[in-house]
Formats: structure tokens, C-alpha cells, sequence
């Protein structure tokens, strides 16, 4: 009798335990409404990030004409990187240009350029015709060197990364941080975003194939993905409680059964 009641109780402990932590498999699937008949869905036109202030840009240029590279002391061998003498805030800090608060960089001998609210690519027009008056047939690069997005929440590895390219999206920063845990929200990802002095708030459903088409898919420079805790996080974090409390009241109906049996 007394084994049987033994049985009954860790029994309704392994249930307490399993359903304090359960968490279904369409809970962690990924784009789960995808029809079966091989779907398309358009994705969002890429937009070209907008150089703003305290951004830092870094410049490469390079010249079939390596004596006038070294000649402007520049790095030898046809390139001449003009982010070698840019600012510095520290020793780790990226190479390049650090826009100023009027939204301008100033490069040795080039001059001073108005950045602020251009694109890399008109930034490169317009180092390139300045270039070209001391070397031949310049060839210009100009990209951030602080693309950064940070990742937080139920991620495996939240942090800040550093993107070196601007065409990064949604899934190619959680991929970085190592994908969501089990715990995650997928179909409540929240992006908040820098605009014009405000923050954006934009929520996302990872599963739902419609995500892709979202115009928030590609991300921008600073933007902050938060992955939410769900259900499945809570109950873990009481788990613990709830076994211990499992295995004590346990404890006392085997003892109290002892006693009933033998006293």
C-alpha cells in the first residue's frame, strides 16, 4: 500500500515538473505558415543607409599611380587609404572619419566634405572627384566602419556587433547573436529604431512568412532587436520552486504514511 502510494506521488511530482516547463513544437517553428505550393513573397525595396552625425566612415583609395600614393603619405603599393590618419577614440576604435555635429569629415588634402544625410555612395562621388586632382584614375570606397545592430533578450549571445555590410537583415542578426533560445517569442521580435531624434517602436513575426515582406526586414545602423521572454521562460524560472516544493511535500506524504503505518 505504502509503495503504491509512493508511486502515485513521484508520479504527480513528474507531471508538476513536465507541465510547469512544457513548450509545443509550434511555438518554435519558424515561419510556419509557408504554403506547400512553393510561395513567393517580394521583398522590401533595400534603402542605402544615410551618413549621420557621430557615424564614422571609412575611406579607401586606390591609385594605378602608387608613387603618388606614396607621395602623399599614403600607404605604398597603389592604395592609399585615407583612413590611416582619421581619428581615433581609443585604441580599439574603428579607423575612419567620425562625422561631425554639422554633419561634415575632413580628410588630409581632400578637404572638407558635407556628409550628413547622403548615402556612401554619394559620399564616394564626391571624394573621388576631389581625389582625382592628385591621383590617377582614383578609385574610392567609402563605407561605415561603425555599422553596429544590437541583439538582446532570449537570444544565445546578446551583444552589440558590428555589421561589415550595410545590407544586413532581421535574420541575419539573429543568426550573429545564435538564434533565439526556446524561451523566445518568435512571433513578437520588438526593433527599436533611431528616427529623426525619436525612437520607433516595430514589432515582427518570425512566424509568418508575411515578416519578409515588412519594410523594417533589411535593418539600419543602431537598431536594437529585442527578443521577449515567453510563457515557456517563466515557468522555468519557477521550476526549480515548484520541484522543490514537489519533493517536499512528497517527502512529508511518504513520512506521514510512515508514521500512520508503523505508529
Amino acid at each position: 500500500m505504502v509503495k503504491h502510494r509512493l508511486k502515485i506521488g513521484l508520479l504527480y511530482f513528474c507531471l508538476l515538473a513536465g507541465l510547469s516547463s512544457c513548450i509545443s513544437r509550434k511555438d518554435l517553428v519558424y515561419f510556419g505558415d509557408v504554403p506547400t505550393d512553393n510561395p513567393r513573397v517580394k521583398l522590401p525595396d533595400y534603402q542605402e543607409p544615410i551618413v549621420q552625425v557621430d557615424d564614422i566612415l571609412h575611406v579607401t583609395i586606390q591609385t594605378v599611380d602608387g608613387g603618388l600614393a606614396m607621395a602623399a603619405g599614403q600607404l605604398s603599393g597603389g592604395i592609399a587609404d585615407a583612413s590611416a590618419n582619421a581619428e581615433r577614440t581609443s585604441s580599439t576604435a574603428p579607423a575612419g572619419y567620425l562625422v561631425d555635429k554639422d554633419g561634415r569629415i575632413t580628410m588630409p588634402m581632400l578637404g572638407t566634405f558635407s556628409v550628413g544625410g547622403l548615402t556612401t555612395s554619394e559620399v564616394r562621388k564626391q571624394v573621388t572627384e576631389a581625389a582625382s586632382k592628385y591621383f590617377k584614375e582614383p578609385t574610392v570606397q567609402v563605407r561605415f566602419a561603425n555599422f553596429k545592430v544590437t541583439v538582446i533578450g532570449e537570444v544565445n549571445r546578446p551583444a552589440t556587433y558590428t555589421v561589415p555590410s550595410e545590407k544586413i537583415t532581421l535574420l541575419d542578426a539573429l543568426g550573429m547573436a545564435g538564434d533565439l533560445t526556446i524561451y523566445g517569442k518568435r512571433d513578437n521580435i520588438l526593433l527599436i529604431r533611431d528616427n529623426e531624434g525619436q525612437k520607433e517602436f516595430v514589432r515582427l513575426n518570425l512566424m509568418s512568412y508575411e515578416s519578409f515582406n515588412s519594410p523594417y526586414f533589411y535593418l539600419k545602423q543602431n537598431d536594437v532587436i529585442y527578443v521577449e521572454p515567453g510563457k515557456g521562460r517563466l515557468a522555468a524560472l519557477n521550476n526549480t520552486t515548484r520541484q522543490a516544493v514537489a519533493i517536499a511535500a512528497s517527502v512529508v506524504s511518504v513520512i506521514s504514511l510512515l508514521i500512520v503505518r508503523f505508529f
